[in-house]
């Protein structure tokens, strides 16, 4: 009897602890549907705030980014930028360490006829609700000459910006001095060719792999230190005007979004992960996720609960097996 129960506890005990805590709002998948939000060009995944995810219009909105959540879609905040002047092309929206916001005005529909572009940088909230937030406001310029841009990461680890411009033919990831300066241009230099009309791009939370997506398509990379080593295809969702890409905030999922009113933001697993790893641990690229570095999180929760149930049953078995 003693060998039953044991093998009965054993199997129950695997089974509870093969189920997966449960993913944040919205990381399968949302509808976007505050109807000032028309033109969604950027997304990425609050580290912060589980289940939220910042977006923002294109053009002729104004400085605002707005915090939607996972779950209804709803927009739970909209953050009015201070401190900068009057957008122009605002193409990009990046989560970088310690729970800065990124934003990147970088697009020139023109072709490259304006010989800078700007990035914003600003505190995430950590109360979400409408309100003012000053930013600071970077100008950057491109070694090799002005161009029209809609990417933009920051390296979990280090908070170094990058771009990758758009160009039908394929462009090149940009790299940023190693820390701005509100003072002066920032100088951003190629530092790696990618092969495709890029309309946004994430790096993975661990900061190991970069997903750049397109119109119809896109492509994953290992990061290798900027020094791209391209490694496949992601499974890109056909949508209206594909224009933003982002890493869940575990590092699980690729969420991709659209123009237009009422956008879909759709979800693909994450590539490069084996089945079964963990979510790599680390600060946020455009959409990028993290651990709470330890402590009472899913996995601990998952497996208590699961001890439990294993307690139940075999004192259940127990008693059923004195009666008889």
């Amino acid at each position: 009897m003693r060998r039953l129960l044991a093998l009965l506890a054993g199997v129950l005990l695997v089974g509870a602890l093969a189920v997966p805590a449960s993913a944040a709002a919205g990381d399968d998948g949302f509808t976007i549907r505050d109807p000032r939000i028309t033109e969604s060009s950027g997304l990425a995944a609050s580290r912060q705030h589980p289940g939220v995810f910042w977006t923002h219009n294109d053009s002729d909105d104004g400085p605002y980014l707005y915090a939607v959540s996972g779950e209804t879609g709803q927009t739970v905040a909209r953050v009015t930028l201070t401190g900068v002047g009057t957008p122009r092309d605002v193409e990009a929206v990046a989560v970088g360490p310690g729970n800065r916001l990124y934003v990147g005005d970088i697009g020139d529909n023109l072709g490259g006829t304006w010989p800078y572009v700007w990035v914003y940088e600003l505190p995430e909230p950590k109360t979400l609700r409408n309100q003012v937030v000053r930013a600071t406001q970077y100008v950057v310029k491109y070694a090799d000459g002005p161009r029209d841009a809609e990417s933009l990461v920051v390296h979990p680890k280090t908070g170094r910006v990058y771009i990758v411009d758009k160009k039908e033919d394929g462009g090149h990831l940009y790299e940023g001095p190693a820390e701005l300066s509100a003072s002066g241009s920032n100088v951003f230099r190629p530092v790696a060719p990618v092969d495709l009309w890029a309309t946004d791009a994430a790096l993975s939370p661990d900061g190991r792999h970069l997903a750049v997506r397109g119109y119809f398509g896109g492509i994953w990379y290992d990061w290798n230190g900027g020094e791209l080593k391209r490694r496949g295809r992601l499974q890109v969702p056909l949508q209206g005007q594909g224009e933003s890409v982002t890493y869940s905030a575990d590092g699980t999922k690729v969420l991709f979004g659209s123009e237009g009113a009422q956008s879909p933001v759709q979800s693909e697993d994450a590539p490069g992960r084996a089945a079964g790893s963990p979510p790599g641990n680390g600060g946020s690229g455009n959409g990028a996720g993290g651990g709470t570095g330890g402590g009472d999180g899913p996995g601990v929760r998952t497996g208590a609960l699961a001890l439990v149930v294993v307690c139940a049953a075999v004192f259940g078995v127990r008693r059923l097996l004195r009666r008889g």
